[in-house]
């Protein structure tokens, strides 16, 4: 078994496009995923897309009115949401109820 040692924190700068989260790190690399890896930022509106804030020393990436917080060394991993489906309807249930 491999484990991802990290040995700096990565501290990134976010990009989401209409298909893709882009994260530029400071080390140089850059990683891409589609958002159908997070389906709350899929469904997110423009606005809500673009209102994040790095946590902590840059480990993880907040969307607070979307309610998504994505780890960088998830992302580095290559793991997408782990959310459930269920738990993902009811946010999107309550979501539409409030437009």
């Amino acid at each position: 078994m491999t484990t991802l040692t990290l040995e700096a924190d990565p501290i990134a700068t976010i990009e989401i496009t209409d298909t893709h989260l882009i994260a530029e790190l400071t080390d140089g690399r850059t990683l891409s995923v589609p958002l159908a890896w997070y389906p709350r930022l899929l469904h997110g509106t423009v606005t809500e897309r673009l209102n994040w804030e790095l946590l902590g020393n840059g480990e993880a990436i907040e969307w607070a009115d979307l309610d998504e917080h994505i780890a960088l060394d998830g992302l580095l991993a290559g793991r997408k949401s782990g959310e459930s489906g269920r738990s993902f309807n009811l946010w999107l249930d309550s979501r539409l109820k409030h437009e």
